[in-house]
Formats: C-alpha cells, structure tokens, sequence
C-alpha cells in the first residue's frame, strides 16, 4: 500500500388522520411505521448511504413524488422511518492556527463513512485510519470475523470513498488502485473480507499491473460486468463491475446496467443464504456528484434511484423479521435549496420533464450533435429561444475545435435550476446535520440526535462487539 502522507429531534410519525388518494403511479406505496420496540435477535443489517443526501434533498424529492391534485403533500418511502439526525463535521489534526493553515471542519465522503464504518472522527479523505494514520477496525471486518456475509453495493466505483472505509484501509482515498487491491489481499482469518461487491471500477480492477477480477474469479467468485450476467450469476460469491469509473446516473443507464435497486436484491439474495447473517452497505453515490455540479436532474434521478433499493432493502427486512435497516447521507451537498430569488415557486415538474441529465445532453453535443435536435429530444421543455441561444453560445468551438463540456452542461443545467426554482450555494459539501432512518430491531437506538462517529458505534454494539481502537 502506497503511503501517502497527509499534511495537513425529534423522531418523525407521520400524522395519522393523513389520508393518501390519489397517488400517481410512479409513487411508492407507504405503510405506516410498526411498532419498533421488539427486541428480535438482530442476524442483519444493511446499511444504506445516500451520498450528499441532505435534509434538502428528501424534502426536494417529497416535492418531486407529491401528487399535486391533493391539498397534503405525500409522504415518499423514507418519511415513515425518520428516526432522528447525525452531525457530520470531520476532525483535521494538523491545524494550529497558523496564518496559512486551515481547519476543515466541514467533512469529506472518506471522513464520515469512517465515522459511520468504524466508529471515529478523523480527518478529511482518511479510509478508516485514525488521525496517526493507523488502520481501524469496522463493521464490516467484526461482521466477517463473526461467520456473516458481507457485501458493498455503489454506483460510485466500488473503491470509492465511502464503500471503501467499510471494505479497505488507507491513509487517502486517491489512493484507488491500493484500496482495490485491499479488497482483495485483505483477509479475515483467511477469507476475503467482502464477499459480494458491485458497483463501478473496472479501470482500478483490470490494470496492467494486476488483474484483481481474474484473481477473484480464480478463488471461486463469479465476474460479471452486465445486468443479465449479475442475475445470471451462479456463485455465492460476486464481483460485478458495470462501468469503468462511476456507472451512468439512472436516468441514464441503458437496459445492460443494473439500478442501485437491482443490484441491492442481487446482493440481497447471496448474502442472505449465510445462515449466520450479513451486513451490507449500499450507497448511492452519484447524489452527491449531481450535487457538486449542482444538477438537479440528476440529482433527483439519482434520489429515486436511492429510494427504490431503499425499499427493497425495507421488503426484505419486513419478510425477514431479524435485519436491521438503517439509511442516512454522509454529508449534504451543493448547499441545494427549494426555492431561488424572490419568488415563491418551485416548479418539480420542469424537473420531471427531463428524459436524460444535463451531463449526457452535454456529451453529445460535445461529440458533434446538433444543439436543437438534442434539446428537442431530450430536455422534455419547449425550450425558449434565448435559452437555446445560450447554450448553443457555450458549444461554440474555440480556435482549436473543442467545444468545452462543462459550460454546454452548465448553461443546460442553469435552465433546469431557473425554471423549477433550484438554488445552489456552493459546489461543495456544506456542514449541515443529515436525516437518520431506520427500521427493525433496535431501530430506536439510533433516534434523537448523534454524532457520526456515535452512529459506527451503534453499529458495533449492534454487533455485540467493542470497537478495539486500533486493528490486529
């Protein structure tokens, strides 16, 4: 491993005369939460991440699913299991109030998941190393260590930050090609410590200097890079890598890639057959890149995405009676806000329109497409004429012939952001306090408001297991 020195509430109950009626078809069917204070043997858990999912998000997406022919506004699949908040705010150990030091105390994807995997604060891009930088045990690992399954689920590359401070150990998480490496040369009592991982990532996985999926396979997983292979898939055991970085956003994917909710049933049924349990971790990344590019198409594409495993991930909990569902965000990003200037509108159906994100309207004029012809198909708007203008303005060529991507995707996404009246205040995460769901056996130890780090905690007594500092 590459050793890359860093310098430097309530509870939510929804209201019981609410009556739904009327609801569309694309909205999920909502059951009042049961009682939540049995006391069942916990034998799993999945652990679900929303990725820069802030409370702005879920409530933006309320907002998205309502049925705008009733006065109430439904609630969406998360709403009944609100249980409580978790702080997010990382620890960097190398300020000291120098004129040229800055403290980063709004946190990072590696920090918080962390927090959440092992139990401790740390440092911003930190993969479950404390703040000397020495490896700590998480759940994950005692999960193993106890006989269960495990698995991680993304649309991220599967060695992304967060799916990688459950599964991998190191002091930066750019160090992607080492973290994948930790998959694999990473072993519990002999054993490959994740035994199902789907996501993005083929670039880190099949190098020129290794090939991890041709080992994998070599010690009985199956490698399976479509849809139909994942479902196909004959062995208990299972690497699935659809993308060569992130996979395409959902709205995106063709009919080959597998949705978030795909792959969690597909995770789902391999672990499930271990008669001592499993714990899975399931992510969905890409909210938080549609919100660094502040794209609330994608955004909200990548929020549904997130809201139907969500609710295979609750189905499977429910038949079961002895998993643990927990479903929270790391961090928000984007700083998104329902509403913008002065006015008191937003508008989910400019949002609903769209047939593709902003990002992929940008590639294919980049690629040479007409301007008109991609909006026209895609953007689902009858689109004003200074609106096209702009953005046939950002595809003018420069002096070489390059037509630059970015401002095509920002001048698509500025018109999405206006008419639904989307605000953004920054490109980055912001510090705010993230929404906590949760369903299952001693759901309610996760209630009211915590630190992160106290979520990871949770999880280890959960586990009836002491989170030891430091790992052996």
């Amino acid at each position: 491993m590459s050793k890359k020195i860093r310098k430097k509430l309530l509870p939510f109950a929804v209201i019981a005369s609410l009556v739904i009626s009327g609801t569309v078809a694309s909205t999920p069917k909502v059951e009042a939460k049961p009682d939540k204070k049995h006391n069942a043997e916990i034998k799993n858990i999945i652990f679900m991440v929303g990725d820069g999912m802030g409370p702005s998000y879920t409530t933006m997406y309320r907002y998205i699913k309502d049925d705008q022919s009733t006065k109430m506004m439904e609630p969406t699949a998360f709403d009944p299991y609100l249980v409580g908040t978790q702080a997010t705010y990382s620890w960097d150990p190398y300020f000291d109030g120098g004129e040229d030091d800055v403290k980063e105390n709004i946190p990072d994807s590696a920090a918080t998941a962390t927090a959440m995997a092992a139990g401790i604060k740390t440092y911003n891009g930190a993969i479950s190393v404390d703040l000397e930088q020495e490896d700590v045990k998480t759940v994950l690992e005692v999960a193993k260590k106890q006989d269960k399954s495990t698995g991680l689920v993304a649309t991220s590359q599967i060695n992304h930050a967060t799916p990688a401070a459950f599964g991998a150990h190191d002091e930066s998480r750019s160090n992607y090609n080492d973290i994948a490496d930790d998959y694999y040369d990473g072993l519990i009592e002999g054993e490959h410590k994740v035994d199902v991982l789907l996501g993005g990532g083929t670039d880190y996985f099949i190098r020129e200097d290794r090939n991890l999926a041709k080992e994998f396979q070599e010690d009985g997983y199956s490698y399976v890079t479509t849809k139909e292979e994942m479902l196909n898939a004959d062995k208990d055991q299972l690497l699935g890598l659809f993308a060569p970085k992130g996979m395409d956003k959902a709205i995106d994917r063709d009919e080959k890639t597998p949705s978030l909710s795909e792959m969690t049933n597909t995770a789902l049924e391999k672990l499930s057959k271990d008669k001592d349990g499993f714990f899975l971790m399931v992510e969905g990344s890409q909210i938080d890149w549609a919100g660094h590019d502040n794209d609330v198409v994608g955004a909200m594409s990548e929020m549904e995405d997130f809201e139907k495993a969500f609710l295979q991930a609750i189905e499977f909990a429910k038949k079961d009676k002895h998993t643990l569902v927990i479903a929270t965000a790391d961090h928000s990003t984007g700083g998104i806000s329902i509403g913008r200037g002065s006015d008191y509108v937003f508008n989910p159906d400019v949002i609903k329109a769209a047939e593709r994100t902003p990002d992929y309207m940008a590639a294919e004029i980049a690629e040479g497409a007409d301007v008109e012809e991609v909006l026209n198909e895609y953007s689902g708007l009858d689109l004003k004429q200074e609106e096209v203008a702009a953005v046939k303005k950002a595809a003018h060529p420069d002096a070489d012939g390059n037509i630059n991507i970015t401002e095509v995707d920002n001048a698509i996404e500025h018109i999405y952001n206006v008419r639904s009246g989307t605000g953004w205040t920054t490109s980055a995460h912001t510090g705010v306090d993230v929404n906590v769901y949760a369903y299952g056996p001693q759901s309610d130890e996760f209630s009211g408001l915590n630190e992160n780090s106290e979520t990871g905690q949770k999880l280890f007594e959960v586990l009836k297991a002491v989170q030891p500092h430091k790992k052996h």
